[in-house]
């Protein structure tokens, strides 16, 4: 019943893909997604991606974005600014974050 009690509470836990991108993405990506977060700053080597910029995002895969979300920059041959967030979020939260860049960007990421 403990597991059952413990589990029920994790998933409660379990914040929104909207919630997951204001804590994680926006202090580099901005709220909106334009890249002009409260720590984007012009000293910086790259620019923070810009998440509505649909002709960019299209570029990428939903395996790209899945795995710079969980990976990182370092390790995915991005920016290593770009931290690794797999240890943050869930697996399935990972995939509802990939689904609400897709709305950000208002594109759908290229086919594997």
């Amino acid at each position: 019943m403990l597991a059952v009690l413990l589990f029920g509470m994790s998933h409660a836990l379990a914040a929104s893909a909207e919630e997951n991108y204001k804590w994680y993405c926006s202090q580099c990506h901005g709220l909106t997604g334009k890249g002009d977060g409260i720590n984007a700053t012009p000293d910086q080597p790259v620019n923070p991606k810009n998440h509505t910029d649909s002709a960019e995002m299209a570029k990428l895969s939903t395996s790209d974005v899945e795995n710079v979300i969980r990976d990182g920059g370092a390790a995915t041959s991005k920016s290593t600014m770009m931290p690794p967030w797999g240890k943050s979020m869930t697996e399935a939260e990972i995939k509802e974050l990939v689904a609400y860049l897709s709305k950000l960007c208002n594109c759908k990421f290229k086919k594997e």
